[in-house]
């Protein structure tokens, strides 16, 4: 490989690909938050979302367009199958956005030509050319992807990235669909685009590989080696079955080893673990305390040896900085006497910008959490940011609960709601345990709305009195379409059931949006009108009701 050095485009896929793995669903909001996020962390491209998969997925898409579409902000991109219908979707859903790419692709292995596509070679290839014709109508800018090329072969692949080139295709995606190459084979088959590409000034050649034997990272290292020049990845590697490859441990393998890759490329990489953090929240997809840059064990040492060598020069040990990826490992602690100001400047400190209704609901639960464990530290602070309400108006609140069980006790719960209008609302349940009796009391206030599908615990701190984050999953009744919802707080069972209030309000939201907005706020939700807008973009694709989008990159 060349000495001179070379910029690699980072592409982030995670509100398209990761958000289309099982249980990554995200709001509207959560969406753009994301997106925010990403344009502060520098990605040269966002795909946006799949644009033909539902009306909930054009506005998403647009709301992204138009929120981070600036001439100076990132690449907006959707996705779109080689059909007219698609193409023509996708172009109007990134429309606002000042620059703009239309990602389209079909696949060319024989497996999926005959038990998936059953199309001939020929088919195929006066597809993958047409689609690129018309996008370009659209854009200037045109990626094309050959679905699962990593099993396919590359006498055709060679002969249908020739034909999308003559079309127009700016950028040539080479797709490891199921995760079955290895680093050398994938470098070798990048070799060959790039070849065939250099013969086309201005065609980048990009890596989009999967994890299915934990190769991801790897393969697409091994293409960026190989000539590649985008590298298409997802925050914490979310993304279908095993994931994508992990945009933290590509950017920060390429910072890391200058001498070997060469290349660089724009990510403000002090964004990474604060963009980690929050789409793993938006996600409720916890990272495991060992995972590459960004667990929380990333820059722990506990043997004596390690932490002999790491207090002498941390070198020894480390070969990043937790300060470079914005894990400044800081360990500043607040405690009951401090202030709204005080609060207010660590969170910014630690790049948590709240509006002021989020921040005095975040004060309220740091000031009750305070009386309860004394001192609070940095991971207390991001767990009670990232479980603040998004505005109480509108919303039902847990103002109390109290919870009863024990040994040959029936557990009982007893919980006072605030109504959306203000008044109060008290109703009791019994369960098999305190987390299902107090979700059958919340429910006693807001009615049989949906089933509790998922419930999970994460832990934030150490110790016996830690503070405690609950993640749960609703499935509408009547819709099937499934809600997230957090709760924080030292005693898990009111997590829970704050966390369960959560779900409850996005998915009482978007029966709101379907029925018009017309129910009085206040009015008790068991009459509501079913449904789910179709703007919604909190569905689970696959969900009753939701069309599924086609297989993918």
């Amino acid at each position: 490989m060349s000495e001179v050095r070379g910029r690699v485009r980072i592409f982030d896929t995670s509100l398209r690909d990761g958000e289309q793995a099982p249980g990554c669903t995200m709001t509207l909001p959560e969406k753009l938050k994301v997106a925010e996020q990403l344009a502060r962390l520098g990605v040269d491209v966002i795909e946006a979302g799949f644009p033909a998969a539902s009306a909930g997925e054009v506005d998403a898409v647009s709301a992204v367009a138009q929120r981070v579409g600036s001439a100076r902000g990132p690449i907006v991109c959707g996705l779109a199958r080689t059909a007219e219908r698609d193409i023509a979707t996708c172009a109007a859903a990134i429309r606002d956005a000042s620059r703009r790419r239309i990602h389209t692709f079909i696949a060319t292995s024989d497996i999926h030509l005959k038990h998936k596509l059953r199309l001939t070679r020929e088919e195929v290839l006066r597809r993958a050319a047409d689609a690129v014709t018309l996008a370009r109508t659209f854009v200037d800018d045109v990626e094309f992807s050959p679905e699962d090329a990593g099993r396919s072969d590359w006498g055709f692949v060679s002969e249908v990235l020739a034909a999308v080139i003559e079309a127009g295709a700016t950028t040539l995606n080479i797709p490891d669909t199921v995760g079955y190459l290895t680093p050398a084979e994938y470098g070798f088959l990048i070799e060959r685009v790039v070849a065939q590409a250099s013969k086309h000034p201005g065609v980048v050649v990009s890596t989009h590989c999967h994890d299915d034997l934990g190769m991801a990272v790897a393969n697409s290292l091994a293409g960026v080696r190989a000539g590649a020049r985008q590298v298409e990845c997802t925050v914490n590697g979310i993304g279908e079955r095993a994931g994508n490859a992990s945009l933290e441990e590509v950017v920060m393998a390429i910072a890391t080893r200058p001498d070997y890759f060469s290349v660089d490329t724009g990510i403000a990489t002090q964004e990474i673990a604060r963009t980690s953090r929050l789409v793993s929240a938006c996600t409720g997809v916890y990272v495991p305390p060992n995972k590459a840059v960004v667990g929380s064990n990333a820059f722990a040492h506990e043997a004596g040896i390690h932490q002999d060598g790491v207090i002498k020069h941390r070198a020894t040990y480390e070969i990043m900085t937790a300060e470079s990826v914005g894990g400044d490992g800081s360990l500043l602690v607040l405690g009951k006497h401090s202030g709204r100001a005080a609060l207010r400047k660590r969170l910014c400190e630690l790049g948590i910008e709240l509006d002021d209704e989020p921040f005095r609901a975040v004060f309220d639960r740091f000031k009750a959490l305070a009386d309860r464990k004394k001192v609070l530290d940095d991971r207390d602070l991001r767990a009670l940011a990232g479980g603040a309400p998004e505005g109480s108006s509108g919303r039902y609140e847990l103002d109390q609960a109290q919870v009863t069980c024990g040994t040959h006790t029936i557990p009982t719960a007893t919980v006072r709601m605030r109504c959306p209008d203000g008044s109060l609302a008290t109703a009791s349940g019994t369960g098999d345990g305190p987390v299902d009796a107090v979700c059958r009391a919340v429910n006693g206030v807001l009615g049989e709305l949906g089933q509790l599908c998922e419930f999970q615990v994460h832990a934030v701190t150490e110790g016996i009195d830690a503070v405690g984050r609950v993640t749960v999953r609703v499935r509408d009744f009547h819709t099937g379409v499934v809600y997230l919802g957090h709760g924080v707080q030292a005693d898990i069972v009111t997590a829970s059931a704050e966390a369960y209030v959560s779900a409850l309000n996005h998915l009482l939201a978007a029966r709101d949006a379907a029925a018009g907005s017309s129910q009085a706020p206040g009015l008790r939700p068991g009459s509501a009108s079913p449904g789910v807008s179709p703007a919604n973009p909190g569905r689970e694709p696959g969900a009753p009701g939701v069309p599924a989008p086609a297989a993918a990159p």
